[in-house]
């Protein structure tokens, strides 16, 4: 990825400059479709969930800014995938932390053969020394196997284990990201995906319409049995009138 410029003069502390005045986009695009799909998949999940909340901010592919210094010398692209909490929703052109005043609780990158090893160290180191990211995770979409995660302590990353049930546990979201295989968008794949403690899948927005689908169905055919079953009483109400009218009963007037 291209490095982070400023033809500018040096800028003073006091005088950082914001998400509108610092480049948002560097014109390259992500390494594959699947890496493009999973980055989706993932900030995608994470709307429904923070939809839930007052506030949080999901992102990703776009740039982060941490530092002044970094403006002038740091090599270095944002995250693939990134979540904040605390902070007003809304859009934003990049994550600058001296505007926002807080830095990310979780990244996210997604490993290509290109970027793996800048991803493990480079990025990584950035990550816990310079922007202090609480928990950070790796995934390689065209290897499950390859997936990690650490969280920071005492400003040192520490592995996360994976739980009894092949889970890597954020404690900052409260979530889990498992594998999942299946199909996403036509694409059979094994998913990195967010889940509940409790073990279900935040729903994708295809999955959430389709689980609407599925209820107001369910809802048509629960309202189709009722009517049914009315009519069918309908009918016996009226089977036993005729009946006792038979032997010279008014049912009217039981």
């Amino acid at each position: 990825m291209s490095p982070i410029t400023t033809e500018a003069a040096p800028v003073a502390i006091t005088q950082l400059p914001t998400q509108y005045d610092l480049p948002c986009d560097d014109g390259i695009p992500m390494e594959t479709q699947r890496h493009f799909m999973q980055m989706q998949m993932l900030i995608d999940t994470l709307f429904s969930w923070l939809a839930q909340r007052e506030d949080g901010y999901v992102g990703g592919n776009m740039f982060l800014y941490f530092s002044a210094a970094q403006l002038k010398n740091e090599d270095f692209r944002g995250p693939d995938v990134f979540v904040v909490l605390g902070v007003p929703k809304g859009e934003r052109r990049s994550w600058v932390v001296w505007d926002e005043e807080q830095a990310p609780n979780v990244i996210i990158e997604l490993l290509s053969e290109s970027t793996a090893t800048n991803d493990k160290t480079k990025k990584k180191q950035v990550y816990q020394d310079k922007v202090r990211v609480p928990e950070y995770f790796w995934y390689d979409p065209f290897n499950s196997e390859d997936w990690a995660g650490f969280n920071l302590q005492n400003g040192v990353y520490q592995p996360i284990n994976k739980d009894e049930q092949e889970r890597l546990v954020s404690q900052q979201l409260g979530l889990a990201l498992v594998r999942w295989q299946g199909y996403y968008k036509d694409v059979e794949a094994t998913w990195l995906r967010w889940a509940t403690l409790e073990g279900d899948l935040i729903p994708t927005p295809q999955e959430e319409a389709e689980q609407a689908q599925q209820q107001a169905e369910q809802v048509q055919q629960q309202a189709a049995q009722a009517q049914q079953q009315a009519e069918q009483a309908q009918q016996r109400a009226e089977q036993l009138a005729a009946r006792l009218r038979a032997m010279g009963i008014n049912p009217d007037e039981i």
